[in-house]
């Protein structure tokens, strides 16, 4: 790795120059972080799941036609992606009232929005990425209004898909985080999916007990945050089985 360009640096994820022009490598940490990491800690393993995890989901959209900047896995930690340029917004799903929203709204957590609600954040750590509206959104030239249709009707067509998906696992898709990027090709340019779809970025809760299956073990102290992630990786078929394992990783069948 010392000898590949490093392009950026995030808190759960390293992009590294890709092979050829227009692609990048994009390394998953073992980093675990909340509060806009004023909470930390390394969790050996959880960059492994994080990885297959995502490139499981991005794999999956894509065979719906989701347009995603996902190519293909390099190996255990490391996926080859397409070059974008990434609008500064953090695109928020929400199906069922929890963190935020709950909090905001005086709203007990578990409980069903009337429907599937979209937010928008900012991008930007050092003002602990502020809700903005759509009218923030277009005035700042963060994105304009066709660009913002274009990411709401792909994040609900995610929110579709996923929600059915986890469903037929036995989980609950409570609410996620979807970045996205513009990608340009000769003088064409389309929004598409970027960043990660894992535990870090959803709520995941069991369907029959609300066990959290996501980083809101680590935000809250619960334990077992590599356990739960492993549980989804099992439930999605990604895991060989759900045996204990003490070595270094968790054990992972490679991906067809």
């Amino acid at each position: 790795m010392s000898r590949r360009r490093r392009i950026y640096e995030g808190k759960a994820k390293i992009l590294y120059e890709g092979p050829e022009p227009g692609t990048l490598i994009q390394h998953f940490k073992d980093d675990a972080t909340a509060f806009n990491a004023k909470k930390h800690e390394v969790i050996e393993g959880k960059g492994v799941l994080n990885n297959r995890i995502s490139e499981f989901l991005f794999k999956r959209l894509a065979e719906i036609g989701v347009p995603t900047h996902f190519i293909r896995r390099l190996n255990m930690r490391e996926q080859l992606i397409r070059e974008v340029e990434i609008i500064p917004i953090e695109v928020v799903v929400r199906n069922i009232a929890a963190g935020s929203i709950a909090k905001r709204l005086g709203l007990e957590e578990g409980t069903a929005l009337p429907r599937s609600i979209i937010e928008f954040y900012y991008k930007a750590d050092a003002l602990d990425d502020p809700m903005v509206s759509e009218e923030h959104i277009t005035a700042f030239g963060w994105a304009n209004p066709q660009e913002i249709d274009e990411m709401m009707a792909l994040a609900l067509r995610v929110n579709d898909y996923l929600s059915g998906l986890f469903y037929g696992v036995g989980i609950r898709l409570v609410d996620f985080k979807l970045e996205f990027g513009r990608q340009f090709e000769n003088d064409m340019m389309r929004i598409v999916l970027a960043d990660e779809i894992s535990p870090d970025s959803c709520r995941l809760w069991d369907i029959k007990t609300d066990e959290k299956l996501d980083k809101d073990r680590f935000r809250q102290d619960l334990g077992g945050l590599l356990d739960a992630y492993r549980e989804v990786a099992r439930r999605l078929g990604i895991l060989m089985d759900n045996r204990p394992t003490k070595t270094s990783g968790p054990r992972l069948v490679s991906s067809k």
